[in-house]
């Protein structure tokens, strides 16, 4: 006993040395997992945090960017530092046209509203849509236990905020291209609209400073036929002829000034499209614009007038962004999933998702019906709106084309057969042959023809700028491919 009792004594010595040895081993083995599920959750962490600078972009997003840069150096520049185009003069209407692109507010505005609608475009696509939620707890115990082990890392999303299908997010994000792409319609729309105000305004101008080169004319004349019937008053004619051309030429300074005053208002109205002073002064040529050529057939310009319109181009986008928006509606029958995952120390890792079922049926029902009403509602607006364009743009047409017929008829046959008229009344009143009332009626005749003549000048070039806005597009570049928001740049 004394003999064995020593060596039971050493053996259990020796068993308690291995237990405690294996225990340190245990201990040992298990130490690693602190670094391992230290670095599940700072992977697991920053892959999450990576994913905040994802977007998932529809196709067509680059392309729509291009065109919206392609026109920002004309508005992303301050107020103060743009250099707007000088107008010369004599001015012509595409040197104010050019300036009025880029001096007038309503046209940067639709800048700027169509840069915000591309701007929600990343709004939409950004997934995940949740925020990173990321939560820490420490517990307090009696129990020997590390500090580690005592402490609980969470990291997840928003609990505010389900974490949506990236298919859902793809999907908004479409429907933000086509109001992105509606909001570019909606400028080339604005710029052709501005484009038909400012060349009817010159135009304006330009007929009413028309109108008063002709009354001076006539002013003139009737100076020469007041000399001509004060001398036969002198030598015992008769005093009534020289009584009446001094009231025709009191009238005739009247209606002068008259229009002066006109070609006043009209310039400091196109002033202010121009963003320059009322009272600044704007000298047009001393003769009407030359007619504008239009090189293709009356086909060719419906066809223009139903592809490129800007508006109806905007109806379409509208109509496309509603049909995505049903989609949208629909994905809110499927399940949203927010993962999550925390570390208990050295203790234990956990993963794990909670799932957001779609329980609120009759408000996604009625979501899709509403998306479905607003489509309807776009697409019989589109096709109103095609045909209101198409009757306007042909009865345009019309008048356009009544213009030319009269501008021939004048230039050709009314406008020189006046003009002889009133030579030949000159000379036989000259003569004594001639009533003056005669030569009196030939000038109005004249004066008559001539402002007829620049009217319908006028009236044919005023019905082309509405045809330009009703396509949407210049008639000199007529035939080219549709142009975009961008041609602005070159223009």
């Amino acid at each position: 006993m004394s003999t064995t009792g020593p060596q039971a004594s050493s053996d259990n010595s020796a068993r308690g040395s291995s237990l405690r040895l294996a225990a340190m081993q245990s201990t040992n083995s298990i130490a690693p997992l602190s670094p391992r599920g230290t670095l599940l959750a700072a992977l697991f962490t920053t892959v999450v945090l990576a994913f905040g600078g994802c977007t998932l972009l529809p196709n067509g997003t680059s392309e729509e960017e291009a065109n919206l840069n392609s026109v920002a150096p004309a508005y992303e520049p301050p107020v103060a530092d743009r250099q707007l185009p000088l107008v010369p003069a004599p001015a012509r209407w595409r040197d104010v046209l050019r300036r009025a692109f880029f001096a007038n507010g309503e046209l940067e505005s639709a800048y700027f509203e169509w840069k915000a609608a591309f701007a929600r475009i990343d709004q939409a696509a950004t997934w995940p849509n949740s925020n990173v939620a990321v939560n820490f707890s420490y517990m307090f115990s009696a129990e020997k236990l590390k500090a580690w082990d005592r402490t609980t890392v969470g990291v997840g999303f928003d609990p505010s905020m389900n974490l949506s299908l990236p298919i859902k997010v793809q999907t908004a994000a479409e429907v933000a291209l086509e109001s992105a792409r509606q909001a570019g319609e909606k400028l080339r729309a604005t710029k052709f609209e501005l484009q038909r105000k400012v060349i009817s305004a010159y135009l304006d101008l330009a007929l009413s400073e028309e109108k008063f080169r002709v009354q001076r004319d006539n002013l003139t004349l009737l100076k020469l036929v007041n000399d001509s019937a004060a001398a036969r008053a002198q030598s015992g004619g008769a005093l009534q002829d020289l009584l009446k051309v001094q009231i025709e030429s009191q009238m005739a300074e009247n209606e002068l000034a008259n229009l002066a005053a006109e070609a006043k208002s009209i310039r400091g109205s196109l002033n202010g499209m121009l963003a320059r002073d009322a009272n600044a002064p704007l000298r047009l040529p001393s003769t009407l614009p030359s007619q504008r050529t239009v090189a293709v057939d009356d086909a060719q310009l419906l066809a223009a007038a139903v592809e490129q319109n800007p508006e109806l181009a905007g109806l379409a986008r509208q109509v496309a962004g509603r049909k995505d928006a049903i989609e949208l509606a629909r994905l809110a029958y499927l399940p949203d999933f927010v993962p999550s995952g925390t570390v208990t120390g050295n203790v234990s890792q956990v993963v794990s998702s909670m799932v957001m079922l779609p329980t609120k049926l009759p408000a996604i029902r009625g979501a899709i019906r509403e998306a479905e009403a607003m489509m309807r509602s776009s697409e019989a607006m589109l096709r109103q709106t095609t045909r209101d364009r198409a009757a306007s743009f042909v009865a345009n047409l019309y008048l356009m084309r009544n213009a030319e017929r009269q501008i021939a008829l004048y230039r050709q046959r009314i406008v020189p057969a006046a003009q002889q008229l009133v030579n030949a009344s000159r000379s036989d009143y000259t003569a004594g042959t001639a009533a003056f009332s005669d030569l009196i009626d030939s000038q109005r005749i004249l004066i008559a023809a001539r402002l007829a003549a620049a009217q319908v000048r006028i009236e044919r070039e005023k019905r082309l700028a509405e045809i330009e806005a009703l396509a949407g597009v210049d008639i000199e570049t007529l035939g080219t491919s549709p142009p975009g928001a961008a041609s602005l740049a070159a223009q």
